[in-house]
C-alpha cells in the first residue's frame, strides 16, 4: 500500500434544510485516502457514514470543507467536473446491485467499459469474479451472490483509482458475502484501486488497513490495522 494521497477531504459539513428542520448529516469530519488502501467506514444507520461516501464519490457537495482528489478541487465543482470525475475516477457498488435488468452480465459491464478510453476486456474482468459461464445471463437468471460479482465487474472494468462500495454484503448470507469482500480485498491488492467500505457489520473492520468509525455525523476514531484479515476468516 502507497501513502502518497489519493483523496483528502478536510473539515466537511453538509447541512440539509427540509421546512423549518435542519438536519447536520456531516460534522467537521477529515479524511486522506491513501493509494491502494483498503477502508472499512462503519458506524449505526445515521452516523454519517453514507453521506461522507456520497462526498467521496461526487454524488454530492459539502455545505463546507475542502475536498481533494489529487490536485483537483472537487468542493464546489459543477455538473460536468462532477460527471467526469464519476466516469473516469470512481467506480460503485452498491447493495442492491443496480444492475440494468434487461441486458446481461457482459452488457452490463460492457456499457461501464464504454464510459472510459482505456477500460479492461470485459470478459477478463468478468472471469476474475467467477461468472465465466454466466456472461450472457441476465440479472433475473442470476443468484444475489452472482449479481453483485456482476456489480464488482462493472465498477472494476473502467481500472477506478477509487473504488467505493456502500452495504456490498448487506443483501447476502455469510459464505457470499466473504466471497464479495474477498474479490473486493483482490482488487485493492492486484489493481491497485484505493476501496472504501461502508458498513454497519463491525466484523468487516478486520480486513481494512484503516478503520474509520463514525457516529452522530462525526469522524469520532481513525485506527490503523497492522494485520488485516482476510475475508474468509472473518467472523459474523
Amino acid at each position: 500500500m502507497s501513502k502518497n494521497v489519493l483523496m483528502k477531504l478536510a473539515g466537511l459539513t453538509k447541512t440539509y434544510v427540509m421546512g423549518k428542520v435542519t438536519v447536520e448529516a456531516l460534522k467537521e469530519s477529515s479524511l486522506d485516502l491513501f493509494e491502494g488502501e483498503l477502508v472499512v467506514i462503519l458506524g449505526p444507520s445515521g452516523s454519517g457514514k453514507s453521506t461522507l461516501l456520497n462526498i467521496m464519490g461526487g454524488m454530492d457537495l459539502p455545505t463546507s470543507g475542502q475536498v481533494y482528489f489529487g490536485r483537483e478541487n472537487l468542493s464546489q465543482a459543477g455538473d460536468n467536473q462532477l460527471t467526469s470525475y464519476r466516469r473516469n475516477q470512481v467506480g460503485f457498488v452498491f447493495q442492491f446491485y443496480n444492475l440494468i435488468s434487461d441486458l446481461t452480465a457482459r452488457e452490463n459491464v460492457e456499457l461501464a467499459a464504454n464510459l472510459v478510453e482505456d477500460p479492461l476486456p470485459t470478459e477478463e474482468v468478468l472471469r476474475d469474479v467467477g461468472l465465466e459461464t454466466r456472461m450472457d445471463h441476465f440479472p433475473s437468471q442470476l443468484s444475489g451472490g452472482e449479481q453483485q460479482r456482476v456489480s464488482i465487474a462493472r465498477a472494476a472494468v473502467k481500472k477506478p483509482p477509487l473504488l467505493l462500495c456502500d452495504e456490498p454484503t448487506g443483501a447476502l448470507d455469510n459464505q457470499t458475502g466473504k466471497l464479495i469482500l474477498g474479490l473486493l480485498a483482490k482488487i485493492s491488492r492486484e489493481r491497485g484501486s484505493t476501496v472504501v467500505i461502508v458498513t454497519h457489520n463491525t466484523a468487516i473492520g478486520a480486513m481494512a488497513h484503516r478503520i474509520v468509525r463514525m457516529s452522530s455525523g462525526k469522524i469520532v476514531e481513525i485506527t490503523e490495522n497492522p494485520s488485516p484479515l482476510s475475508p474468509e476468516r472473518i467472523v459474523w
